[in-house]
């Protein structure tokens, strides 16, 4: 069995923006909540990340993904938190099976506590 559906679908039904870059910083993946938060920007995929961000942020980018080489134990890195939207920021490493990394990806945490109700088939 193909797992990689699996974890497709994991990530695509995730409310907040995934997206993941190779070791070029270059986008090759957003997942619907992603598109949809950045749709004002056009097309990502194919586009260099570093497009996406400020100078100083390049540079943070660059160490992380620098730190993550460095060793198979540097996994995560917190970037920021959004008081606006009230979310967490990371990086994290993506590594094949051997442990070898092979790009990155930038998750959002929200903190608001969800309101949906539970188990509600309604909707």
């Amino acid at each position: 069995m193909d797992l990689s559906q699996f974890f497709k679908s994991i990530i695509d039904q995730d409310k907040a923006a995934v997206v993941i870059c190779d070791l070029q910083h270059r986008i090759i993946y957003m997942n619907p909540a992603a598109k949809s938060q950045y749709a004002k920007h056009g097309e990502l995929i194919g586009k260099s990340l570093l497009n996406c961000h400020s100078e100083k942020s390049n540079e943070m980018i660059k160490k992380a993904a620098e730190w993550f080489k460095e060793s198979k134990e540097h996994n995560i890195i917190y970037t920021f938190h959004n008081e606006k939207q009230n979310k967490d920021v990371y990086m994290a490493a993506l590594r094949s099976e051997d442990g070898s990394l092979i790009g990155y990806y930038e998750k959002h945490e929200y903190r608001n506590a969800e309101t949906m109700r539970f188990y509600d088939f309604t909707e």
